[in-house]
């Protein structure tokens, strides 16, 4: 039972991570329908800029950490949509989808060839001290790893529920075009939620980066996890996101553990193939009707 509590947490600190990138594309396809398949890069990147903050410039943790998130915010957020978004999404989800497909593959090989192909280092941002509960041992930075994506995930939670930029983007992902009837701009809420995306994913990167170190490739994994999270979870409900996020860690901790490391991978996709076939919608979505 000692070992089971233990990877409990280490479950919920890697699927916590999961689930924020997971509920960057259930925000995106809500208020644009549109899928980023360069969100595992969107992860990358920013912790590749939280390093040339405190290694290169020599900022502090604190003043390291916000520029990073600043940055990526305009950059992947602000830039993306205004180059991209915007050109493309007119002609159809297909052209969008694709045109990330080549953004994901422009990231991920400009870090190998312009910066390094090799892992670096990451400082710890919590305490490594293990925390004893009775007989069962927790790792503090996988505990504070689930709390901090608690915090953000509530706050965005809060965002949209209590507030008039949240309401605009319930209202855009049901009905996008009496959205703009009532005065809403659909255009710039989908800059809005690009940034909010960027920043969500500038602090996973910052809580996964001292797990897996920084590399250029690494975005390829969390980019498909978080993508099966958002599909087994409810592509169209943040709640959902966080479920599949969190399922998706704990399914390949268990089974990394307690059967095979080398196919951990394989058995978040065995659940994923079970939702399409049983639940198509997710397990918390919402069936759309498709004209």
């Amino acid at each position: 039972m000692t070992d089971v509590f233990q990877l409990l947490v280490a479950g919920l600190s890697i699927g916590s991570i999961y689930a924020m990138a997971a509920i960057g594309f259930v925000l995106l396809w809500q208020t644009s329908n549109t899928i980023n398949f360069a969100q595992g890069e969107f992860v990358v990147l920013p912790a590749f800029v939280m390093v040339l903050f405190l290694t290169v410039f020599r900022f502090p943790f604190a003043a390291a950490l916000v520029a990073t998130v600043i940055v990526s915010t305009l950059l992947l957020g602000l830039l993306v949509k205004k180059v991209l978004v915007e050109r493309l999404l007119k002609m159809g989800v297909l052209p969008l989808v694709i045109a990330t497909i080549g953004l994901s593959m422009l990231i991920r090989y400009s870090l190998q060839q312009f910066w390094t192909p090799l892992a670096l280092p990451f400082p710890a941002i919590f305490s490594r001290q293990p925390i004893r509960v009775g007989g069962v041992i927790f790792s503090s930075e996988e505990v504070m790893n689930v709390l901090s994506a608690a915090i953000v995930i509530g706050t965005l939670q809060l965002l949209i529920r209590r507030t008039k930029l949240g309401w605009a983007m319930q209202a855009v992902a049901q009905n996008r075009d009496l959205a703009s009837v009532l005065g809403i701009n659909v255009s710039r809420l989908v800059g809005v939620t690009f940034m909010l995306n960027a920043a969500l994913t500038a602090v996973a990167a910052v809580l996964i980066a001292p797990v897996y170190l920084v590399k250029y490739d690494i975005g390829i994994g969390i980019g498909l996890k978080a993508f099966y999270a958002a599909i087994i979870g409810g592509f169209n409900q943040i709640r959902g996101a966080l479920l599949g996020g969190l399922l998706v860690g704990l399914v390949e901790t268990y089974s990394a553990a307690y059967i095979s490391n080398q196919f951990r991978d394989a058995f978040a996709l065995v659940i994923l193939i079970g939702v399409l076939l049983l639940k198509p919608e997710g397990l918390l979505g919402i069936k759309e009707e498709w004209a």
